[in-house]
């Protein structure tokens, strides 16, 4: 095993007082590899860096996947906003699985997201573009809750974004609130979901779930849709849930 503090102790030692230099500095490498728990120069460096180096598209998908578990667990509405997320950025396949892989890690939080936080101090518009998506996600499944707030503001404090401009960027990204239910709007939303105003609520849970099944594009890419299928899936997914959130609304259930 590679002990780079061990190895500096060592030259170090020798090169002050040959051999019993050197004994004393491999003992007080050790300690100190044992303390920072490195075994690696890249250990060390990022160590001494403040954490190991994380890319934008990383980071921006740990904090996403983190904001989505702050609400208690995630829901599908969070899963479709990062793949939404993953069609404005235009990734490939490979860094599609990168960016799923870094949402699901994100959900536990750590020293990754921390670091990658950190190393962004001081650039503004790489600060607002991930705040600003964040909103997003914090959006998708309904209005931010307080967990999420504070997420954004103490996020926006290492990065060095004043808690007015963080506050401001929620702004841009809140969705368009739905215009007031016409009559026409109403009965397009229950022929969308297959069901009549007459329907139970159980009969209209139902039918909205099976249509998420049908068109869910997790399922569609598992059976290798190209990209354009996938992405009139993910539009045709919102719409379902919209139509849902309508009548749902309009009947009085949850």
């Amino acid at each position: 095993m590679f002990w780079p503090g061990t190895l500096v102790g060592v030259i170090a030692g020798w090169a002050l007082a040959s051999i019993p230099g050197a004994m004393l500095g491999a003992l007080l490498g050790q300690v100190l590899d044992r303390r920072l728990k490195k075994r690696t120069w890249k250990g060390l460096l990022e160590q001494l860096r403040g954490g190991p180096t994380v890319s934008d598209q990383e980071l921006l998908f740990l904090l996403l996947g983190r904001l989505a578990k702050s609400r208690g667990r995630v829901v599908d509405a969070h899963i479709q906003q990062a793949r939404a997320e993953m069609q404005r950025l235009q990734l490939d396949d490979k860094a599609r699985r990168q960016a799923i892989d870094a949402f699901g890690r994100g959900k536990l939080g750590g020293e990754l997201l921390d670091a990658g936080l950190r190393q962004r101090q001081g650039r503004e518009a790489t600060a607002e573009g991930l705040i600003q998506a964040c909103w997003r996600m914090a959006w998708a499944a309904g209005t931010p809750n307080a967990a999420q707030k504070n997420l954004l503001l103490q996020w926006g404090d290492v990065l060095e974004l004043a808690r007015s401009r963080v506050l401001a960027l929620a702004a841009g990204a809140e969705p368009a609130k739905p215009p007031a239910t016409p009559r026409e709007s109403y009965t397009a939303a229950l022929r969308l979901l297959g069901v009549t105003a007459d329907s139970e609520p159980d009969e209209i849970k139902r039918a909205y779930r099976k249509l998420i099944s049908q068109n869910h594009p997790d399922k569609l890419e598992g059976q290798g849709a190209s990209p354009e299928r996938i992405a009139a899936a993910t539009g045709k997914t919102r719409e379902i849930q919209a139509a849902y959130l309508l009548v749902r609304q309009r009947k009085g259930f949850r």
